[in-house]
């Protein structure tokens, strides 16, 4: 029986390595091709998707600002002003800290945290908030009642639950309004 493989004499051990090894410099080069591609393109959507998380967060932020004065008014505030994106930046007692919505009055005012969909941790979040606004205003004299709400478009059952448990008022989204929801008389959290 003859034997189908014929010899190339052309074809040596070193030409067969040299392939090889440009095979393999070609795959891996292709290879490296193929990832910086796929970064850039994760790279993208997620400049995508932050952009469009921006702008829904912006929309909910507009649904829920024009209402407040009036719905606390229900509550007996009496808001005379309103700032939206509060920036602290206490640099010499290291208290740092920011709010989406704050309402005052000469006698109290009210810290609003906005959410799409708040969770447990937003509302940790912003006890430690109220707690380093309350330690913002001591040290500027400040001696108003300071009241903390958090606002969601879509708010889990345990996390209102958990906010009024935490003396936080609680506004949600209710059809083309909004709806505050106040922890029991006794259980508004003054800071």
């Amino acid at each position: 029986m003859e034997s189908q493989y014929q010899h190339d004499p052309e074809l040596s051990f070193e030409k067969v390595w040299a392939l090889f090894q440009e095979s393999d410099r070609k795959f891996q080069e292709a290879r490296e091709e193929m990832a910086r591609e796929i970064k850039e393109s994760q790279k993208a959507t997620q400049k995508i998707v932050g952009d469009l998380g921006r702008k829904f967060g912006s929309v909910v932020e507009h649904m829920f600002i024009p209402n407040l004065h009036a719905k606390f008014r229900q509550f007996g505030y009496t808001f005379e002003k309103s700032s939206t994106d509060l920036l602290i930046q206490g640099r010499t007692h290291q208290i740092f800290t920011e709010v989406d919505v704050f309402l005052e009055n000469g006698d109290c005012a009210m810290a609003v945290e906005i959410k799409t969909q708040p969770n447990i941790r937003d509302i940790l979040d912003h006890v430690e908030r109220m707690e380093k606004l309350r330690q913002w205003a001591d040290l500027h004299g400040d001696t108003r009642k300071l009241y903390g709400g958090i606002a969601g478009a879509i708010f889990p059952d345990n996390v209102r639950d958990y906010a009024l448990k935490q003396g936080l008022y609680v506004i949600e989204q209710s059809g083309d309004t909004v709806t505050v929801i106040s922890p029991e008389e006794t259980k508004v959290r003054a800071w």
